[in-house]
């Protein structure tokens, strides 16, 4: 079950592209400095994502967010999709792993713990 899915932009400068979205009306919902996310006040699943453009190691492109991401990583395994960082629990609650799809876009494909 897909539960969600966001464009992940990256940002030139951070604090331009977050003043920008706030202006549209997002407010910030998580900020780990070198990623922000925001969401409408009054639909919390409409979200941008921004990733510094400095960020180290593959970025996505957008992530999806699942019920179960063993299953979805399973799934992909058997396909032989081409997995660009493995699945794992990072320190920020999520469980994730990133694949590349057909045209080369980088998919974050994650869960919350």
């Amino acid at each position: 079950m897909i539960r969600r899915v966001v464009p992940d932009l990256r940002a030139a400068d951070l604090e331009r592209s977050r003043t920008f979205y706030r202006r549209l009306g997002f407010e910030e919902v998580m900020d780990l400095g070198w990623v922000v996310t925001l969401a409408s006040p009054s639909n919390p699943t409409a979200q941008v994502t921004l990733v510094a453009a400095n960020a180290e190691g593959p970025q996505a492109d957008i992530s999806v967010e699942v019920a179960d991401v063993d299953a979805a990583h399973a799934t992909m395994l058997e396909a032989g999709a081409d997995i660009v960082y493995a699945l794992r629990d990072e320190p920020w609650g999520v469980r994730r792993f990133f694949v590349r799809d057909p045209d080369g876009v980088i998919v974050n494909v994650v869960s919350h713990r």
